[in-house]
């Protein structure tokens, strides 16, 4: 059985994580190759994305994974579980860090709403 501390900060690094490769400008050179984004301006002045997978076989099948959020996450919670267990030499530093970072974007988004 898992810690609840443990199980809370791998569940915010998991989240951290899975928005940083998915959604974070300084990862898009990750999806570039796998995704291609089409912008659209709209009358109200808001942006539009359409998203496109590319290719075929292995790399749509990458594609396809960078456009769903839930699946994506599956993974990326497994990996982090993994490494928790088996390396945690290496992974606890990275869980730390992406579960505080987790911490701070949700922080940042509450004193958004409301300030």
């Amino acid at each position: 059985m898992i810690p609840v501390f443990s199980f809370v900060l791998l569940c915010l690094a998991t989240f951290r994580l899975t928005r940083l490769v998915l959604y974070d400008k300084i990862t898009a050179f990750i999806r570039t190759p796998f995704i291609e984004v089409e912008e659209q301006t709209l009358a109200d002045g808001s942006i539009e994305e359409t998203i496109y997978v590319r290719e075929k076989g292995w790399k749509r099948w990458v594609g396809e994974l960078l456009t769903c959020h839930w699946c994506f996450g599956m993974w990326m919670s497994l990996l982090l579980l993994a490494g928790f267990y088996y390396v945690p030499v290496i992974f606890l530093p990275i869980i730390l860090v992406l579960a505080i970072a987790a911490v701070a974007s949700i922080i940042e988004v509450m004193v958004g709403y409301f300030l």
